[in-house]
């Protein structure tokens, strides 16, 4: 919760946004500069729609997490091949998704992205871990 009111600071827009934390263990409800935590009816709606918003939070975060992950995997894969830089390999991750797709594209499509002498050397790695 810190973090969230350093950034709403920072924006110029904390006094504009309620912000609460929610304490996942015993449910607790905490505000910004108070010490006590609220505790709201574990049967209670309010807290239903608080939890759904906390675990829809990490659900996302989570998400992004992982395909900004999955993405400087593929990158670095493209970035093995010699002469492949990193806006040549973004470029290629740009067009066709998936390195199953870079590996699967016409000759013709990868030319057309990165150049040909390039796209040979990206054919050829291609090939050769098929």
């Amino acid at each position: 919760m810190s973090s969230a009111v350093k950034s709403l600071k920072r924006l110029g827009i904390y006094d504009q946004v309620m912000i609460i934390g929610i304490a996942k263990k015993l449910e607790e409800i905490f505000i910004p500069n108070e010490s006590i935590p609220l505790y709201i009816d574990k049967r209670s709606e309010s807290l239903k729609l608080i939890q759904h918003l906390r675990n829809e939070a990490h659900r996302f975060g989570i998400t992004h997490h992982r395909s900004k992950r999955q993405k400087a995997n593929l990158k670095s894969q493209l970035l093995d091949i010699e002469g492949i830089g990193d806006a040549s390999a973004q470029a290629l991750l740009r067009k066709f998704k998936s390195l199953k797709r870079v590996k699967e594209a016409e000759p013709q499509e990868i030319e057309e992205v990165v150049g040909k002498a390039k796209a040979q050397k990206v054919i050829e790695w291609a090939t050769s871990t098929a």
